[in-house]
């Protein structure tokens, strides 16, 4: 598995040179796997991760390298007067000296404590860290985006409502504007209908506002510009009885243990502090490496008029030399033992956290299941209250045309009927995100199909 990750992110730097391009603007309506697929591509935050994830990459070859020799070469020219020694005869000379020096030196590491080893290895742990970082974070885009889109398509059916309430009240309006003017109803209940009729448009006001700013919010997050084309496509998901997942917060919590990036990202975590342990006890082996060089150089004044060629001088003055060099650390000032004790507390510090981000899961996917459950119970409730009031308000209308009730009970019975539409819709849409966070927690494919 960590050889198929390192691979995706050996050839991520060429996915992850798109950078500069502009955000991607779509064409409406948008469905959900549109909008995710948007906001992964425009997301600035993940595009952050990914940049971050080319560092590490950059971390990992830098380390790699370590392991073969360098090599330098350089030359240098130039002239000197007065007395000096000329490097070739080796005589004191009183001239204007002209010199060409040409060099090349290499040096490798034989052995260094293992350093070079651990710090691949580390390098390797932190870019697979990396990789689950990336995915963490489209992760909460995904969530995030699922949550405004169905908060978008909530809205929208509670325009459908307020105008369902509003058209009744006209309608409600006209006939009784006909019955006070054949004397059957008093005038206050024309007045009494006319101010429900007024309330209805301004929660039909609000409710459009309240739509157009859940579309605003879904466009903010992906990050494109907003205009009034912007819209959704409304899924066609129903409600059953195996919605609900059958697994109980244990199982949940032991799937998401083995899947959700952020208990990756702390384990892999643990074992790049452990990397960096040895790293740090490192500091009190010896080091031992091999150099080679080699030089040689050309002056304009040698042997007098005699002067052998350029080449023949080089040559002639051709110096090479190896070496071994071996560094034994015997006091650092107490350097080694407090870098092994900051290893050290660094990889407890991991742990820690990796306990934490364990506990938080556990919290999490126990919060989401007790949510969903509380959110199942309500929308079944909410169902049974809209069936009853659909025929509490059949029978209220039926009542009212014949005279038995006035407009107040009317009314009310018409406002029972649509609270409880909202808060079913309401319901609705609460129980089915939470039954989609359970899913992400499952591993399950993320839809509202």
């Amino acid at each position: 598995m960590r050889k198929f990750l390192l691979g995706i992110a050996l050839v991520s730097g060429i996915c992850f040179s798109t950078f500069a391009q502009e955000a991607v603007i779509p064409t409406f309506p948008l469905d959900l796997e549109t909008a995710v697929d948007i906001a992964l591509k425009n997301n600035l935050t993940l595009k952050r991760s990914e940049l971050n994830q080319l560092s590490n990459e950059a971390t990992l070859l830098q380390n790699q390298g370590q392991r073969y020799p360098n090599l330098t070469t350089g030359a240098s020219s130039g002239y000197r007067w007065g007395r000096s020694i000329n490097p070739v005869t080796n005589l004191f000379e009183t001239a204007r000296i002209g010199n060409i020096n040409v060099s090349a030196s290499s040096n490798a590491t034989i052995f260094a404590g293992n350093q070079i080893n651990n710090s691949i290895k580390q390098s390797k742990v932190d870019l697979e860290a990396g990789l689950y970082t990336i995915q963490a974070t489209k992760n909460d885009i995904t969530l995030n985006i699922i949550n405004l889109f169905i908060n978008v398509v909530f809205n929208r059916e509670q325009v459908n409502v307020a105008e369902n309430q509003l058209a009744t009240t006209k309608d409600q309006l006209v006939r009784t504007t006909k019955l006070v003017d054949a004397g059957s109803l008093p005038l206050s209940d024309q007045l009494d209908v006319q101010a429900q009729n007024a309330t209805n448009q301004v929660n039909l006001v609000n409710a459009t506002n309240n739509y157009t700013i859940s579309k605003l919010n879904l466009a903010q997050a992906l990050q494109i510009p907003f205009t009034s084309e912007f819209a959704v496509i409304e899924p066609e998901f129903e409600i059953n009885e195996s919605l609900m997942a059958t697994e109980t917060p244990k199982d949940i919590y032991e799937t998401a243990l083995g899947i959700m990036p952020e208990i990756k990202i702390a384990q892999a975590n643990i074992e790049s502090a452990e990397y960096g342990v040895k790293l740090a006890k490192a500091g009190y082996y010896p080091t031992l490496g091999i150099g080679a060089n080699i030089f040689s150089n050309y002056i304009d004044q040698a042997f007098g008029t005699d002067r052998p060629s350029f080449i023949q001088q080089l040559d002639n003055n051709l110096s090479e030399a190896v070496s071994l060099q071996l560094s034994i650390p015997i006091f650092s000032r107490l350097n080694n033992k407090a870098g092994v004790q900051r290893a050290r507390v660094q990889k407890q510090l991991s742990e820690v956290a990796a306990l934490e981000a364990e506990n938080q899961l556990r919290n999490d996917i126990e919060t989401a299941y007790n949510s969903a459950l509380a959110a199942q119970l309500t929308y079944e409730s909410s169902l049974v209250q809209v069936e009853s009031l659909q025929e509490t308000f059949r029978i209220s209308q039926q009542r009212f045309d014949l005279g038995a009730i006035n407009s107040v009970d009317f009314q009310v019975a018409q406002n029972n009927l649509f609270n409880a539409q909202a808060n079913l819709l309401n319901a609705k849409y609460t129980y089915i995100f939470r039954v989609k966070v359970l899913d992400f927690y499952l591993g399950n494919p993320i839809n509202l199909n």
